[in-house]
């Protein structure tokens, strides 16, 4: 036990106190594309049919591998010979991001709506560029048995993020208006630039050119074909995309029904708001460290099956939920048990997809992974809706139970497949 606990230690490191610094500045303009500026254009009284259509603002997060070999592989004239090649494609994103969002703040969304919504799509542009670079910033900087502690590190820095520009940006809206709001949340961009800039360039080499030089196609094949190829040059490829779609499905599954099944039971909205923002955010945060010690004590895939399991058994705590009906004491425990298990599976995966990168392409390799790993959670788990109202309630999430185990048993295929294929990755990454 006295392992574990020292185990946390690995927090402390200053590599992990950096990566958990920008993953607060990648939560952070999150909000204030989706539920904060919702708040603001409601309180302005604009129509609920806007501001559903203001959500298409955030089209560029779930399309960011397009653009994300731009970023891996372009060097920026005069900037990354001085500060390094994340180094300054972050520290240009990141000052344009600020810019963004302090003329999202200062745009008036009842009179000129558009001059918001543009606004609002550069803020989200920026900020999913943002993320293409910081997710390669973290898997370059961290040694390999920091990973699972490196994705704890940043989810972490992610909530505080979301809390800032969401909880914080209200309480400084109701004081001193919205425009006050968004232009401290544009400054507190600062601590992402500020993190970047005492941080050291990760020590990977360069991505060699293709034979033919700095054309458009020789570029091309480089930066975009390569690593596709090199994924699909895996073993076992396509059991390693169909894990990644499903690890989260039956997690997802359940948790899209979550809110409508509390109304169903009667609770209040004080009543879930008091759990889940409070308890539950505690919970998860929780999970999360306690997930990236899992995968740092007992590795990888061990850690994968074990926080697959505990996911999966959470699931059934909203059929007890049902059964207990309008319970507070059960409904702490059905959303502490499921944020827990959840920030815990979402340790260990995003370490996963972090170990999957070849060093070469980082940044277009997690975009992608990490893209196609939204599919389960968004696309599959839109599904749910249906079959609860056929299902009913005690079914429906023992079915989101049994839609964890295909995942699994792809899991423990892989477990007895893949242990050369890291190897193979490892030796890659140190070339």
């Amino acid at each position: 036990m006295r392992a574990w606990l020292g185990a946390f230690r690995v927090y402390g490191r200053p590599r992990l106190v950096a990566v958990l610094l920008m993953g607060f500045s990648s939560g952070l303009p999150l909000p204030l594309t989706l539920g904060t500026l919702s708040y603001w254009l409601a309180e302005l009284g604009v129509s609920l049919t806007t501001i559903g259509l203001f959500t298409l603002v955030g089209l560029p997060y779930s399309f960011k591998f397009l653009w994300s070999p731009i970023m891996d592989r372009l060097p920026l004239p005069g900037v990354t010979t001085r500060l390094g090649r994340r180094r300054g494609w972050l520290l240009l994103v990141q000052a344009l991001l600020g810019v963004a969002i302090l003329a999202l703040g200062l745009s008036d969304p009842r009179a000129a709506p558009a001059m918001t919504a543009l606004a609002a799509f550069a803020v989200a542009f920026l900020s999913a560029s943002q993320d293409i670079v910081i997710d390669a910033y973290r898997i370059e900087l961290l040694l390999p048995q920091e990973q699972g502690a490196g994705a704890a590190a940043t989810q972490w820095g992610y909530r505080f993020g979301l809390i800032a520009a969401s909880a914080g940006a209200l309480v400084a809206a109701e004081a001193h208006g919205w425009h006050f709001a968004y232009a401290l949340m544009a400054l507190l961009m600062s601590v992402g630039m500020a993190t970047v800039w005492l941080t050291p360039e990760p020590r990977v080499a360069s991505p060699a050119l293709p034979r033919g030089g700095l054309g458009v196609l020789a570029w091309f094949e480089g930066a975009v074909v390569a690593p596709f190829a090199d994924l699909l040059r895996r073993e076992s490829w396509l059991l390693m995309l169909l894990f990644i779609v499903l690890y989260k499905f039956g997690d997802a599954l359940a948790g899209v029904m979550s809110n409508p099944l509390y109304v169903a039971l009667g609770f209040s909205k004080d009543e879930v708001a008091a759990i889940s923002k409070v308890f539950g955010v505690i919970a998860t945060l929780v999970g999360i460290a306690a997930g990236g010690i899992v995968v740092e004590r007992l590795g990888l895939y061990r850690a994968l099956l074990i926080c697959g399991v505990l996911q999966m058994l959470a699931n059934l705590a909203y059929a007890a939920q049902v059964e207990a009906g309008h319970d507070v004491g059960m409904l702490a425990l059905t959303i502490g048990t499921e944020n827990f298990t959840g920030g815990m599976g979402s340790a260990a995966f995003v370490a996963y997809l972090s170990r999957l990168c070849n060093v070469a392409f980082t940044a277009t390799q997690y975009a992608l992974l990490s893209s196609l790993a939204s599919v389960g959670r968004t696309t599959l788990a839109a599904s749910g809706g249906w079959l609860a109202e056929r299902l009913d309630w005690v079914p429906f999430f023992g079915l989101a139970t049994i839609a964890c185990l295909p995942g699994l048993a792809l899991l423990i295929w892989l477990m007895r497949r893949d242990n050369g294929e890291w190897v193979e990755i490892a030796r890659r990454n140190e070339a």
